[in-house]
């Protein structure tokens, strides 16, 4: 059964990489070939550089294979349609892209099928997880984020993008089917989302008409870009450092998402070999318009190594969310603190609160990376950190009774103060309202204006100073993991589970049939990203405590 399913994919892969020659692309110092262990597709370094691999460019593709709007607007079946549904905002440029996808995947002879053949049908993603798998999740952030996008995902579906794909399957004849599903849905969202990049198109390869446009076009590309006229206002300038090898005669660019074939197989590690760019007229490549896959360091890579790209400083919530992975000890994780909309309803006086809350541009929730517990009182620090305390200090500005001395702790807390001005105001009583209100009328009395944020802030921080603020940041906190824990358990019953799974010989995996395999890798993935919350948690609780005692202490 697996040489079976084995020939299959070896059988996909050829037709794959015939077709992406046929249609330009050029692997001058790389293969696409299968990671081994079920992990898919990945790009792999040759055992020897081929012809016009100079410079660590590995991989060449035009830019008219990419999957972008535009290549939608165009294509002679759905383009019509897509266009007029573009035109009267009933879809994004995303949705475009999925509608596409969830078309031609239904259609025999669809010009991408090579390539749709290739992607994965499945994905470890949460999105996809059972309910069971779910549960693993229960009282952290993302288990809360994956069942509003999957209620908000089938609510689109069955409102609109159901009867769009069915009609636009309709108009072809050699569609092999007309009735979609909601996993149709789920796929092409999985598949964008894990697969897009953010292109800076050149402006001459998307207004071919309107600028000198010296690179070749085939026959079924048209003149116009085929954008809304809307659309084509959006132009963003872009340093031309972005495409170093390549000097455009104009250096504005339209960042555009999309489907580039060939490099979208690169995976992620946080010590990437390789970068792309965009290569407009074809100083880096020869190839005009395109985009190519360049080594960092050609001569580190050796023969056989897998070529990753960094997708980016994401955490493990980020990562299984949208890819279906989690990394060990990932650096970029963080913790998500929120104080609920629906509390701060119910607080006295909270309509005042709410409004000064608006006027500050104060945010109910706030992201905490990893990387700020460093500068906090339990982290390490640097000789260079001590002598960061140049930097412009939230206190700075306060200047009207000069009662409240800025505390000793001020560079040690590891909290936004963005975040903690918001928990200020939150926590504010009745008394101290009346005096913040005294204090920025003093400011308002002389003219009739209304209080700037800076000075909200001020006026709050005088009366209050922290000790409120980070009462309720430790509540915030303590209620925080009392869901994680009640949701599946303490951080050391997490690290015993994981203990037991790195204990099994991965070998046993592989023996296992694939759905058996998937099913332990998500559970793992799910116990990984809530002990990584869980550590987080403790850790960042552990910090507002003892900020919490400090600021009693100065207080009194």
């Amino acid at each position: 059964m697996a040489a079976t399913a084995d020939a299959a994919d070896e059988a996909k892969l050829e037709s794959f990489l015939q077709w992406m020659q046929a249609n330009g692309a050029d692997l001058r110092g790389c293969t696409i070939r299968a990671c081994g262990g079920g992990k898919g597709f990945g790009v792999f370094s040759t055992a020897a550089p081929e012809p016009g691999a100079t410079d660590g460019v590995v991989m060449v593709v035009p830019l008219d294979l990419a999957v972008t709007p535009m290549r939608v607007l165009q294509d002679p079946l759905v383009g019509p349609r897509c266009r007029a549904l573009f035109e009267e905002g009933g879809v994004d440029d995303r949705l475009l892209v999925m509608l596409f996808l969830m078309a031609e995947r239904r259609r025999p002879g669809s010009l991408w099928k090579p390539y749709l053949d290739m992607l994965p049908s499945t994905f470890g993603s949460s999105l996809w997880f059972s309910e069971e798998e779910l549960a693993e999740l229960e009282g952290t952030t993302l288990y809360r984020a994956t069942v509003i996008q999957r209620k908000s995902m089938q609510s689109l579906f069955d409102e609109k993008v159901k009867g769009l794909v069915e009609e636009l399957l309709h108009a072809d004849e050699s569609a092999s089917s007309t009735e979609v599903v909601f996993e149709d849905f789920l796929w092409a969202n999985s598949i964008f989302w894990t697969r897009a990049l953010n292109i800076p198109l050149p402006h001459s390869y998307v207004f071919p008409g309107l600028c000198g446009d010296q690179h070749t076009r085939t026959d079924d590309d048209v003149c116009d870009s085929g954008l809304p006229a809307h659309q084509e206002t959006d132009v963003k300038a872009k340093d031309s450092t972005a495409d170093e090898n390549s000097k455009p005669s104009n250096t504005e660019s339209i960042w555009v998402e999309g489907l580039v074939p060939g490099i979208d197989f690169c995976n992620h590690n946080v010590k990437a070999l390789a970068t792309w760019e965009v290569d407009s007229v074809g100083n880096a490549t020869g190839v005009p318009a395109s985009m190519y896959l360049m080594l960092a360091d050609k001569s580190s890579v050796e023969a056989g190594a897998e070529i990753y790209i960094n997708y980016g400083n994401k955490g493990n919530e980020e990562l299984l969310y949208l890819y279906g992975f989690v990394i060990d000890n990932n650096p970029d994780d963080f913790l998500m603190v929120h104080y609920p909309v629906e509390a701060l309803r119910q607080i006295q006086s909270a309509d005042i609160k709410m409004r000064l809350l608006e006027i500050q541009k104060g945010e109910l929730r706030c992201l905490l990376p990893r990387s700020l517990l460093d500068n906090g009182f339990f982290g390490i620090h640097s000789s260079e950190d001590k002598d960061n305390k140049k930097n412009i200090s939230p206190f700075s500005s306060y200047s009207w009774s000069g009662q409240r001395k800025v505390p000793s702790y001020l560079h040690k807390i590891v909290f936004p103060q963005e975040f903690m001005s918001t928990l200020r105001t939150i926590a504010m009583q009745d008394h101290e309202l009346q005096q913040v209100a005294s204090l920025l009328g003093e400011v308002g009395s002389s003219e009739d204006r209304e209080p700037s944020d800076a000075e909200i802030q001020s006026a709050v921080w005088e009366v209050c100073g922290d000790q409120g603020a980070l009462g309720l940041l430790v509540d915030l906190l303590r209620v925080k993991m009392a869901e994680l824990e009640e949701g599946s358990g303490t951080e050391e019953s997490d690290t015993q589970l994981l203990e037991e799974f790195y204990s099994i010989h991965s070998e046993g995996y592989v023996r296992d049939e694939n759905s058996k395999r998937k099913l332990k890798i998500n559970n793992r993935s799910c116990i990984v990203y809530r002990r990584g919350q869980k550590q987080l948690t403790r850790l960042f609780l552990r910090e507002a405590e003892y900020l919490l005692e400090l600021s009693a202490k100065e207080q009194t």
